[in-house]
């Protein structure tokens, strides 16, 4: 299934952009993220495995259908990603005392530091982005890489 699949991915892309376009005349009925509605994101944040299924676009896209605020949906779809950061890192380092591998743990502390202070200004970059413009226009972006992917995967 995802092993040179450039049609799947090419599909995948055309989902993506039709959640983002779908999303442009919600209206925004509660600021809070309810316990079922959590849950529902954290099924598509799932779903999002697939490849050209973008997981932060899909979180906020269903965030937004579900009558979410676009600041609270946007800040939550990028701390619901915080769990999966840390499991990886966490197997990363089962993984490494498995081998004989000796580690520079000093490069490896600056280098999770500067990727975290850098992701978390990214993030609020996003944010504000998500806040001030229309996710429509994402969803062209999609359309034309789907096209582009279904193309080459078939040609």
């Amino acid at each position: 299934l995802f092993s040179n699949n450039l049609v799947l991915v090419g599909v995948m892309f055309f989902i993506t952009a039709l959640l983002l376009y779908v999303t442009e005349d919600t209206k925004s009925k509660i600021k809070t993220v309810s316990f079922k509605n959590a849950f529902v994101l954290g099924l598509i944040q799932a779903i999002a495995i697939l490849p050209g299924i973008s997981r932060s676009g899909s979180t906020i896209s269903m965030a937004l259908i579900l009558g979410i605020d676009k600041d609270k949906a946007a800040q939550f779809s990028f701390l619901m990603v915080l769990p999966v950061i840390f499991g990886s890192i966490f197997k990363l380092f089962l993984d490494i005392e498995k081998t004989s591998i000796d580690i520079d743990y000093l490069s490896l502390g600056i280098g999770f530091f500067t990727a975290f202070i850098s992701g978390f200004f990214a993030c609020k970059w996003m944010v504000a982005i998500v806040r001030n413009s229309k996710l429509k226009n994402f969803s062209f972006y999609c359309i034309f890489v789907g096209v582009i992917s279904i193309f080459y995967g078939l040609f």
